[in-house]
């Protein structure tokens, strides 16, 4: 079986990417069910599969991520991975299913979990808001606040992989990728096409797909009147390709393969790391 990519709503778990792609495990209502149920779910998934990578919303409800914890510290396990990378929720849901398309790859579990890490470095993640009153996951300066309030107004925000952030006019542009990609739009409570017949031209994307948007999508941008927007590299070779490319080393505490300076499971930092931030 292969390792297990688990989210923790319906709404993350996006359609199949490719036939390779394997299921999302989806961990529904974690905080409302009693605890021995939800510590008898992730047992049988971890005999089931060995390791599990539970990629989980910087929004999500608090009840959510204390029982992730909960449940990690009973069961006194490092084959719970808990990534939690600072995405809005439509770019994290891709980067779920990204994994889950790497799942079906002769990777090893920390090689796997590390991959979360890397990909999110080619994921361009935005909206347009129809205010930005609330916005507090981007920079906003005051003239953009005083022009939210102007009726009819729209804003076009990237939130990774570096802020930015316009109001929308003829003139108005975002720096996007300087590689091929396909784009997933989610619509919420705004009426724009800009996405589609501006952006995604200006950006050259390669195909656009709908998804719906996600539920904590409102939570983490501010406003429900928002289009939710994302492009990622769609092909699983190339996926592939760039985990592969990166040099593997053993995580010096629990032993398993990791790439990069940082292990997933059990969130040690190399030896080298560690020799920078007390030496520096």
């Amino acid at each position: 079986m292969p390792t297990a990519i688990a989210v923790t709503g319906a709404d993350m778990a996006l359609p199949p990417q490719d036939e390779r792609t394997v299921p999302a495990v989806v961990l529904k209502d974690l905080d409302r069910q009693p605890l021995d149920q939800a510590l008898a779910a992730l047992q049988q998934l971890i005999d089931q599969c060995g390791h599990v990578i539970v990629v989980c919303s910087q929004v999500v409800a608090p009840g959510v991520e204390r029982r992730l914890h909960t449940i990690r510290s009973l069961l006194e396990s490092d084959r719970i991975a808990l990534f939690r990378p600072d995405l809005p929720p439509l770019g994290l849901a891709v980067l779920a299913r990204q994994l889950r398309q790497l799942a079906s790859c002769d990777l090893s579990p920390g090689v796997l979990a590390s991959a979360g890490r890397l990909l999110t470095h080619y994921i361009h993640a935005g909206a347009v808001l129809g205010s930005v009153t609330k916005l507090d996951r981007v920079p906003v300066g005051l003239k953009s606040h005083a022009k939210s309030w102007v009726p009819g107004s729209q804003f076009g925000v990237i939130a990774h992989p570096e802020p930015q952030l316009v109001r929308i006019g003829p003139e108005a542009s975002l720096s996007g990728p300087e590689f091929a990609t396909s784009m997933l739009v989610a619509k919420g409570q705004l009426q724009t096409d800009w996405v589609a017949n501006t952006l995604a031209p200006a950006w050259n994307v390669q195909g656009l797909r709908e998804a719906p948007l996600p539920a904590e999508s409102a939570a983490w941008w501010g406003t429900a009147k928002l289009v939710e927007f994302c492009t990622f590299l769609p092909d699983l070779s190339v996926l592939y390709q760039l985990v592969t490319s990166v040099r593997q080393s053993s995580c010096h505490w629990c032993g398993i393969d990791v790439i990069g300076d940082r292990c997933v499971f059990c969130s040690a930092t190399s030896p080298l790391e560690q020799h920078q931030l007390t030496t520096g």
